[in-house]
């Protein structure tokens, strides 16, 4: 297994870069985010095209050249000590192609993200280096609890998250170590016999999904089973499943954790001999606790679940 980067702690004053890979955002949805990241101490900088909007059958935040060219700046401008995605949507996947780590690779950085953000930390995470699955700067202004920001901050700032949940009744008892890989489950599906895909063998795979059909979700999940992921896997966290199904139909439609798309999923995997965790705080969801995508996991699933990482 390539050895993994970690980017050293942030330090006052450092600067953070937001840029827009994929849709395109309002400036007052990123009021919010903004002004917490400078009173923790840090000065966000602003990629050129961080406000642009461009219509070509989704409102993405600029052409692909522009969001190129932000990307590639924050990732390889020494004054940039870490990255943080203005959101999600989609458009990550145009990037990946042309995305380069000169000086990235000499200065390693974090870059913080999720949803479609996923595609990048695949990439960053195959080229050798971690990267935080957290809340995007958008997402502070639809309610996403404090806790959430504090989190990441808390990595930035060098410590590692541990984590102990309440047992959840489809949990897969069981313990396992391994690099934790995954985000969104509709990205490592769509990366799937890519040359950008996540290596699974002897890895800790975590998914969260937002705004899918059930149908839709198992034949992810079947994608998954008949590409023998789970036969390569050493374990499976499931975050927030929500705003699934129809609306009108599904009276569980905006939980969290989305009961029937758990039932799915642990129909699944209920062959396999791994431990799995259903219900962790992250995703599209209102309390969401940052995974460091490439760490290494110790993952103890008893009467209560234990996620440690590593220092």
């Amino acid at each position: 297994m390539k050895k993994i980067s970690f980017p050293k702690p942030l330090k006052e004053g450092d600067k953070i870069a937001i840029i827009s890979p994929a849709g395109a955002v309002e400036p007052s949805q990123l009021e919010k985010g903004i002004e917490m990241i400078r009173n923790k101490g840090y000065e966000p900088v602003f990629g050129e095209h961080l406000y642009n909007s461009f219509s070509k059958g989704y409102n993405y935040a600029g052409t692909e050249k522009q969001r190129i060219n932000d990307i590639n700046w924050a990732l390889n401008d020494s004054e940039i000590a870490a990255i943080w995605a203005s959101r999600g949507g989609y458009g990550c996947q145009h990037l990946l192609e042309s995305i380069h780590l000169k000086n990235f690779s000499e200065n390693p950085k974090w870059y913080i993200g999720y949803s479609d953000n996923t595609v990048i930390q695949s990439y960053l995470l195959k080229k050798g280096f971690a990267s935080i699955h957290g809340q995007t700067v958008k997402t502070s202004s639809f309610g996403v609890t404090d806790e959430s920001y504090r989190l990441i901050f808390d990595i930035l700032e060098g410590k590692t998250p541990h984590y102990v949940l309440e047992s959840h009744h489809f949990n897969k008892m069981g313990s396992c170590e391994g690099q934790l890989i995954g985000g969104n489950l509709a990205l490592v599906y769509a990366l799937l016999g890519t040359d950008y895909s996540f290596k699974f063998k002897n890895r800790i795979l975590f998914i969260e999904d937002i705004g899918e059909n059930f149908y839709a979700l198992d034949r992810m999940m079947m994608s998954l089973e008949l590409g023998g992921v789970f036969k390569k896997i050493k374990g499976l966290i499931i975050g927030g499943m929500t705003n699934m199904g129809n609306e009108k139909e599904n009276t569980a439609y905006n939980d969290s954790f989305d009961e029937f798309a758990y039932q799915l999923i642990s129909e699944r995997v209920s062959k396999y001999d791994f431990p799995v965790v259903f219900a962790f705080p992250n995703g599209h969801i209102k309390d969401n606790r940052p995974l460091i995508i490439g760490g290494n996991v110790n993952l103890k699933v008893e009467d209560h679940v234990k996620i440690e990482f590593e220092k």
